[in-house]
């Protein structure tokens, strides 16, 4: 029985759809390998691309989709409205069949040595692909997005799993990582207040809200003896 993964990475461009093509190309290029979906967003200046295969090949199409969007997208000049750290901002891999969540993770590994290795970006292991778990969390990992990582990767815990210490400001760093499925939709608000819409997200995202006294939006944020904020769990 053949081994299936899937792959879905979000590209930091929504609007050209000229260089979502050249991307995507790099994909069809490869036998094994079949796109399923390509979903761009104007607003978010993001598209998010599905393609699945053995995992071998889907390896292949992943490395030379994230070479071609490091030389076409320039982060420097990249504006949108999702948080954001990269040309490639993020690489999952999920098991489809016949394949472990282990056996995937290490394929995830594989491509992110690689990526590091062979193309200089900084590379972010995470979820299952990520052995550390106080930086296995997405979310986390991308804190302070583009413009704060040039400070960030410096620090001795933020150093990259694979590929250089220094910022691409090009390119921007890339996090790739093993996860089972992601369900992900939109919810319309009868407000235009985007602080009630932000406090619903961070009460149901993962990552969850910083812990505060009083008001849980306004508070006075509560800190662990490091100095770091506290944080409640999203549900």
């Amino acid at each position: 029985m053949e081994q299936l993964i899937e792959c879905v990475p979000n590209f930091s461009e929504g609007v050209d759809l000229n260089i979502i093509q050249q991307i995507t190309n790099e994909v069809e290029k490869i036998e094994g390998v079949k796109l399923l979906n390509v979903d761009p967003g104007k607003a978010t200046n993001r598209t998010v691309v599905t393609f699945v295969g053995n995992p071998n090949a889907v390896i292949e199409a992943a490395f030379m989709a994230i070479k071609k969007a490091g030389e076409l997208i320039d982060m420097s000049k990249h504006k949108g409205e999702h948080p954001r750290m990269g040309a490639t901002d993020v690489c999952p891999l999920i098991p489809i069949s016949n394949i472990s969540m282990e056996e995937t993770a290490r394929y995830a590994q594989q491509l992110a040595k690689r990526v590091g290795e062979d193309l200089k970006i900084p590379v972010y292991l995470y979820e299952e692909a990520q052995s550390n778990k106080s930086r296995s969390n997405l979310s986390v990992i991308r804190n302070g997005e583009y413009e704060g990582f040039f400070k960030k990767i410096k620090l001795p815990e933020w150093k990259p799993d694979f590929g250089p210490t220094e910022f691409d400001a090009k390119r921007g760093a890339t996090v790739i990582g093993a996860r089972d499925f992601l369900v992900a939709y939109n919810v319309n608000l009868n407000t235009t207040s985007t602080r009630r819409a932000n406090s619903i997200a961070f009460d149901v995202r993962e990552a969850g809200r910083v812990m505060r006294e009083g008001d849980p939006i306004t508070g006075k944020i509560i800190t662990n003896a490091d100095g770091t904020p506290k944080s409640i769990p999203g549900t």
